[in-house]
């Protein structure tokens, strides 16, 4: 791949981390109309919609005689318990965004980077001694960032976030077994469909929808349906071509500072009416949590070998 397709790749990437960091703003805003289980199953189903022409683009492109068979039931399998497992991050965050504010959240979801590889452990994946180094310094940043300076209480909002953070961690876990053996777009779409579908029946028990909620919310609704979910993930794929994994993830990762930014000025145009605004402590731990981030998804090993063999000569 020639230097500029990359350049294009990255900044398609830095445009995917600028549309999912600017969601977490559409995501509270959508609060002040619907409740959070309407709000998530609209979107996700707008979402799975979106991606229908795209699927039909991409496998269009591709000759009869060269398409690869598409394996149904691992299919159908693997979009179903990837979708569960989006419904429960997906609730768990809408409903934490409730009581913190968009740069928090935004930061402690991107912990699931360094979640991700210690729940490896769980299926015998070692995780490097880098991870452990990086979590203790996620750890002291969340310290910084959630734990208030005059008590030591942690507000509901962020543990909601954090726990959201896990199972996006278990998610992600769950991609990564199914992916290989089966067309991601496609499974990507059965998720969406499968957790719209969830947390809209969820929200005709426990809430009460309405198109006026819908119509009244349309625009924070359809950014996180269509730009979020269809554009965002379509962006990622194509992105991702040719680019090192580990750049890519350090450019995606770039979403949580897109959502401190974008949350308070949100709030300070009146778009959002929870204020965004950071104490010089939280700000802190946001810079140590990034750090960490940033940290966990160097090559380590690469850079390790590269050391040996230079001390060698």
């Amino acid at each position: 791949m020639t230097n500029t397709k990359k350049l294009r790749n990255c900044l398609l990437l830095l445009l995917t981390a600028i549309i999912w960091g600017m969601a977490f703003v559409s995501q509270q805003a959508g609060m002040d109309f619907m409740g959070p289980l309407t709000f998530t199953g609209s979107r996700n189903i707008i979402g799975s919609v979106v991606l229908i022409p795209v699927i039909l683009i991409i496998r269009g492109r591709v000759p009869k005689a060269e398409r690869t068979p598409l394996p149904v039931k691992t299919t159908i399998i693997g979009g179903v318990c990837c979708g569960l497992a989006l419904t429960a991050a997906s609730l768990f965050q809408q409903y934490g965004l409730t009581m913190t504010t968009v740069g928090k959240g935004g930061f402690i979801t991107t912990l699931y980077i360094i979640i991700t590889p210690i729940l490896g452990l769980l299926f015998h994946r070692k995780a490097p001694k880098a991870v452990w180094f990086c979590a203790v310094i996620a750890v002291f940043g969340m310290y910084l960032l959630c734990v208030g300076e005059e008590s030591f209480s942690v507000s509901t909002g962020d543990l909601l976030v954090l726990a959201s953070a896990a199972i996006f961690a278990v998610h992600i876990l769950v991609i990564d077994h199914f992916s290989p053996l089966t067309d991601g777009v496609i499974l990507s779409c059965i998720q969406f469909f499968v957790c719209g579908v969830i947390s809209t029946i969820g929200a005709f028990i426990f809430e009460q929808p309405s198109w006026e909620q819908l119509i009244s919310g349309a625009v924070p609704v359809l950014y996180a349906g269509v730009l979020s979910c269809g554009v965002g993930y379509t962006l990622q794929i194509v992105g991702q071509k040719g680019v090192d994994p580990t750049a890519a993830a350090l450019i995606l990762s770039l979403e949580s500072v897109v959502a401190t930014i974008s949350g308070y000025a949100a709030y300070r145009i009146g778009f959002l009416k929870t204020d965004q605004t950071m104490t010089a402590r939280q700000i802190a731990g946001c810079a140590v949590v990034f750090t960490a981030v940033i940290l966990v998804q160097l090559p380590w090993e690469r850079i390790s070998r590269k050391l040996r063999k230079t001390q060698k000569q």
